[in-house]
């Protein structure tokens, strides 16, 4: 646990503070540190632990966009694809998908077949394959296990996946630290103060250390995600929130008769909602769906009736999966922050599938706003996908950078590589690692697949301590020393942090319960834990995973 905060961490006031530290708020952090911004960035939890761990884990294009006609966002979202296959070669990686086309289906395959014409042009620059149209029989020799029943063909294309956006974020976030920036998960933004017409700073409670403080800044950014309306609680009044969110809930379960060896982007037959089936860390994601939430935000899980809905149309998908309600491994679900019905959107919105995916950049203080609602210092994002969250940085610093008549560097986010993915040609640096670590081959991959090129730091950790080489969670292969690395250089402050979103560990078959008390030990033994506050944060993190995972492996 990080040490209480010295009284001049606050002395000075900051160009920008970053409220929240997704995705979001970890690219813009990052952004405005490189072009020499002073910055803080502060979350009330860990660093990617909210909507940003919640996903689909996919970086695509937006196809169903076009069916909105959303063809600028789109684009953008094809063109920040690749440049995150760029940036991010450890975390993000081509994925081959298959459309099934049906008879009962409201989209025919002309339609598809001109849509999957159009996401081609859109992304003239890629990298990966043109889509192919296939015939029924096609389909089935590809992917036996779907439902012949009234197949009509199929189309077969590319997107991308980031398996552990949890990764993306942090990154972002640690090397916006390395560069300058002061980077505190679990402080508590509790008040946005403000002078008369403008916010000068936020008033912060320490999580870890129960003590308050207060933090002057320029710029506050409000990168909140859902919770970007609570945050401007008694700060910007508005007659109607910014937010509109819809909820979001997956399952997880092992592979399974027919399981589809690429991603499966499908229509539901019930109320014909897209969904997919993905194979995701050697298991089977599947989701999501997308509902008006409007109920706790820090309490949001997967009902028994949304894991119905899954399980219904994956079997009927794919018929010989027979899944039950028992076979699910875990769930999650978390709520997307997207804006409500008039913000950066047509007034008609109302249907969750039609409101706008693009993100709002949303300048208190700018000329849309009422004379009456204006706030000088303050700017709040609404909306925004893990696709395209650089791009949403970049336009959020330049917006800064106008705000507070600062000379500053260009955006270079789009060319540098963020900490893992430094090594080039990747492929290159993997077969070196896997030559030179000393690990098994599966052990050395997990390490790249995670780390990227700081695979070789995180096993350095293992130097003079043999026992640090070894897995203390069989399921995943996952070694002693990422538990220390992670602990001692990656912003983890409690075995949750560690366990969840560090070395991934929670999100393998048995949601990391089986692995969590080997995981305190190691924190005992290498990271100066005493006994008993491993053996409360093991409760901690039992109970947070049975609260909101609600993993089998609690109940067996």
């Amino acid at each position: 646990m990080r040490a209480p905060l010295p009284p001049r961490t606050f002395e000075r006031p900051f160009d920008l503070i970053v409220v929240g530290a997704g995705i979001n708020g970890a690219g813009i952090a990052r952004d405005a540190t490189l072009r020499g911004l002073s910055v803080l960035l502060v979350d009330k939890g860990d660093v990617g632990a909210g909507t940003t761990s919640r996903s689909t884990r996919l970086v695509h294009g937006g196809l169903r966009y076009l069916e909105h006609f959303e063809v600028p966002l789109v684009r953008e979202s094809l063109r920040e694809r690749e440049t995150l296959l760029h940036i991010a070669p450890h975390l993000v990686h081509p994925l081959s998908f298959l459309l099934p086309i049906y008879e009962e289906h409201k989209r025919r395959p002309a339609l598809i077949r001109m849509g999957m014409m159009a996401y081609d042009a859109l992304s003239l620059d890629k990298s990966m394959e043109r889509h192919r149209m296939l015939s029924r029989d096609e389909a089935l020799r590809r992917e036996p296990g779907l439902r012949a029943e009234g197949l009509r063909g199929a189309a077969a294309y590319y997107d991308a996946q980031a398996a552990y956006p949890e990764r993306l974020a942090l990154e972002n976030a640690l090397d916006a630290r390395r560069l300058g920036a002061v980077v505190l998960p679990y402080m508590r933004v509790t008040a946005v103060e403000r002078a008369h017409d403008r916010v000068i700073g936020v008033a912060l409670h320490d999580e870890l250390h129960e003590r308050d403080y207060r933090a002057r800044g320029a710029l506050v950014v409000n990168a909140s995600g859902p919770w970007v309306d609570a945050v401007l609680a008694g700060v910007a009044a508005r007659e109607r929130p910014l937010i509109g969110g819809t909820k979001g809930s997956h399952l997880v379960v092992e592979p399974f008769p027919g399981a589809p060896r690429e991603a499966v982007y499908a229509e539901a037959a019930g109320d014909g909602r897209p969904y997919f089936v993905v194979p995701w860390n050697g298991l089977y994601l599947i989701g999501t769906t997308d509902t008006r939430y409007d109920g706790d935000l820090d309490d949001v899980v997967a009902t028994d009736e949304e894991i119905a809905y899954l399980i219904e149309e994956t079997n009927r998908l794919i018929p010989g999966a027979e899944l039950t309600a028992e076979r699910v491994l875990y769930t999650y679900a978390g709520v997307r922050p997207l804006p409500a019905p008039g913000v950066g959107a047509k007034e008609k919105e109302r249907d969750e599938a039609t409101i706008t995916r693009s993100h709002v950049v949303h300048d208190h203080a700018g000329r849309d706003v009422p004379e009456g609602e204006r706030v000088e210092g303050l700017v709040s994002i609404v909306g925004g996908k893990i696709t395209t969250y650089r791009r949403l940085a970049q336009e959020t610093v330049d917006l800064a950078v106008r705000k507070l008549g600062r000379k500053a560097d260009k955006c270079r986010t789009h060319q540098l590589p963020l900490p893992g993915g430094t090594a080039y040609p990747f492929d290159g640096f993997r077969e070196r690692f896997r030559v030179t670590s000393g690990l098994a081959p599966e052990t050395a991959d997990r390490l790249l697949r995670i780390y990227g090129t700081r695979a070789a730091e995180a096993l350095d950790f293992a130097d003079g301590a043999p026992a640090l080489r070894e897995p203390f969670d069989p399921d995943s292969g996952a070694i002693g020393a990422e538990v220390v690395f992670a602990l001692r250089t990656e912003l983890a402050e409690t075995l949750a942090d560690v366990v969840q979103r560090r070395t991934l560990v929670g999100y393998g078959a048995h949601a990391g319960l089986e692995a969590v008390d080997a995981a305190a030990e190691l924190a005992v033994r290498h990271a100066g834990w005493s006994d008993e506050r491993a053996a409360r944060e093991a409760a901690d993190f039992r109970a947070q995973a049975e609260a909101t995972l609600r993993p089998r492996a609690a109940v067996r």
